[in-house]
C-alpha cells in the first residue's frame, strides 16, 4: 500500500524538530506517523523496553510513550517477546521512503 506524504499532510502532526505532537484519528495518517517513528529504530537490533521507551520519548511531545510503544506493536512495526524482555523492528513492506515517492 503506497501512501504519499504530501497527500497525508503529516506536517500538521510534527513540530519543528520532527517530533510527533499528536496521533491522527485518520488511520492512514496514524499508520504513516507510526512508520515514521519506527524508522527511528535500527533493523536487526534488539532493544530493551527501556530503550524503546527512550526512543519513543525522544520523538514525541505529548508524554505518552506507552501509547506509542503499544501502537507500534499493534501495527506490526515492532515485535516483542511475550514477557517484554526484548523488542525488535519488524520487517514490513510499508516504509516512509515509499510514502515520499
Amino acid at each position: 500500500m503506497e501512501i504519499k506524504m504530501e497527500k497525508l499532510n503529516m506536517n500538521q502532526f510534527l513540530d519543528e524538530s520532527g517530533r510527533i505532537t499528536q496521533l491522527s484519528e485518520n488511520s492512514q495518517k496514524r499508520h504513516a506517523l507510526l512508520v515514521y517513528l519506527a524508522e527511528k529504530f535500527e533493523s536487526d537490533r534488539n532493544y530493551s523496553e527501556r530503550e524503546v521507551n527512550e526512543i519513543c520519548s525522544q520523538w514525541h511531545t505529548f508524554g505518552d510513550y506507552f501509547l506509542l510503544r503499544r501502537e507500534l506493536i499493534d501495527d506490526g512495526l515492532l515485535s516483542r517477546e511475550q514477557d517484554g524482555s526484548r523488542y525488535w523492528k519488524t520487517k514490513t513492506e510499508f516504509s516512509l521512503a515509499e510514502t515520499r515517492s
